[in-house]
């Protein structure tokens, strides 16, 4: 039986994984410590029996210790980050005070608990991490590896580089057993809709603009979330200590790509489902308009990288790792994830930030 301790897992991508490992490893404890703030939701983990929500700061060293000793933790799953690049524009600081004082707390607790005063225990440390890390490539350019020099661009993806290099500190200078995995742009149930796919799926039931920065043709490889379990997953049973992973989708699209197939997928919904229309009665589609009629081209966001895609080589040959998805198959079932799960996303539509 394993203990695993689930930084920010009443989040999008760590709430996911508490459902998909709870699933899978029934014998397991989940223990899900989680700020609770705009972007963490209770109702993630609800109704998962093994989990055990607790309300806390990453950055609260002594409650993480106590965390580790109590419950025996032997496994820590670090999701817990500020991800929204816009907000990190307008507020780069929360994304310093979590992204890489949290993380160092976490870090420090981990190798107190563990090392320093603990019985010599298998552990791992496992942290969750972004391609964004290495920058903006060009069309003809080579996808991220392992190896590729980061050059982070915005205030968002320099904080994730910062700790990243804190987890391979750890490993080389105290010999923490850690393992990173750096995914592309994630999708699927339980995203916060200040995201692509949610918020512009959204935004076409309400009748709401949807925004498309610049020309519209930058680049993302998307990497459907329960994928991204299960490369966690094998991370911990097959990944080297001290290794990083790259972990990809396959599936790189233009944003106007991706937004045209949400509004195809919208207008679907409300071909197939009748009483849609009296759900959402300002979605032009109700009326039978197309919601692609809501797109509008705004200026282009500061430092916008133009593409990322990734070679997931590595994770394919050490780790036995691919994606089961393909675009068109998860956001079809994203879709009526959301028009099925209106009580979840409703109220935190409708909060202020």
């Amino acid at each position: 039986m394993t203990n695993l301790l689930i930084t920010g897992g009443a989040g999008f991508i760590g709430g996911n994984f508490v459902h998909y490992w709870a699933e899978h490893h029934p014998g397991d404890t989940l223990v899900v410590l989680d700020a609770l703030t705009y972007a963490g939701n209770c109702s993630t983990v609800d109704g998962v029996d093994q989990c055990d929500l607790v309300e806390g700061d990453i950055r609260d060293g002594a409650l993480v210790e106590t965390l580790l000793r109590e419950r025996n933790i032997d496994t820590i799953i670090h999701f817990a980050a500020e991800s929204h690049v816009d907000r990190s524009i307008t507020g780069p600081d929360a994304f310093i005070d979590t992204n890489v004082l949290g993380t160092n707390s976490l870090l420090k607790a981990a190798r107190a608990v563990w090392l320093d005063t603990g019985d010599g225990q298998d552990h791992r440390f496992h942290h969750i991490s972004t391609d964004e890390v290495y920058g903006s490539l060009e069309a003809d350019d080579p996808a991220f590896c392992e190896t590729t020099p980061y050059a982070p661009n915005s205030p968002y993806s320099a904080s994730k580089a910062a700790s990243d290099h804190l987890v391979r500190a750890y490993h080389h200078t105290f010999g923490l057993q850690v393992t990173t995995s750096n995914c592309s742009n994630n999708y699927g149930p339980y995203q916060y809709p200040e995201k692509l796919i949610p918020l512009f799926l959204l935004n076409a039931l309400h009748g709401k603009n949807l925004p498309i920065y610049g020309d519209g043709q930058n680049i993302r490889d998307w990497l459907h979330v329960i994928d991204h379990c299960r490369a966690i997953e094998a991370c911990l049973q097959h990944g080297r200590a001290g290794e990083t992973y790259n972990i990809g989708g396959n599936e790189e699209l233009a944003n106007v790509a991706v937004i045209d197939a949400i509004c195809a997928a919208a207008d679907n919904a409300f071909e197939q489902i009748e009483e849609l229309g009296a759900r959402f009665p300002n979605a032009p589609a109700a009326k039978g308009v197309p919601s692609a009629s809501l797109k509008t081209f705004v200026k282009d966001r500061a430092g916008h990288d133009r593409r990322y895609a990734i070679n997931a080589t590595k994770a394919e040959g050490e780790l036995g790792f691919g994606p089961t998805y393909s675009f068109d198959e998860g956001l079809a079932e994203t879709v009526k994830w959301y028009l099925d799960n209106e009580q979840w996303w409703r109220p935190l539509n409708q909060r202020p930030d």
